[in-house]
């Protein structure tokens, strides 16, 4: 099977197997972009933790679920999104102010929208969680 978007495709197991009430996942293909949302999801106590696997292959990541995950998802296409605009990207993807996280790729890194805003810069939405 080919992949076209393994963000997405990560997103959507973390997704159904919160739903279902599992306590961990796998999601394979793994990378650092990947790697680096895991991070930010941890960070802001989305998911419990996270190990790669060697498998081979393409690698996979083992999400601990905590049971926190109302909905994830990724964002495509990648917008394009400057520091004062924001705002009017939580409101689409975001169900209220200061509820759930919007994930961006900066100049700086990875990191949530309010890390964002709070350093100045824009960059690309990948994915949103909350």
């Amino acid at each position: 099977m080919v992949q076209s978007n393994p963000i997405a495709d990560a997103m959507t197991a973390i997704k159904n197997a919160s739903d279902v009430g599992k306590s961990e996942c796998i999601v394979e293909p793994a990378s650092k972009l990947l790697g680096a949302m895991l991070r930010i999801m941890q960070e802001h106590n989305y998911i419990g933790g996270f190990e790669y696997i060697d498998d081979g292959r393409g690698g996979q990541f083992r999400v601990q679920l905590i049971g926190l995950i109302n909905k994830c998802g990724a964002i495509s296409p990648r917008y394009s999104v400057k520091v004062n605009k924001v705002e009017s990207w939580e409101e689409r993807y975001l169900p209220a102010k200061n509820f759930g996280i919007l994930i961006i790729s900066t100049s700086k890194g990875m990191m949530s929208h309010e890390n964002a805003r709070n350093a100045g810069v824009g960059g690309e939405l990948l994915g949103y969680v909350y």
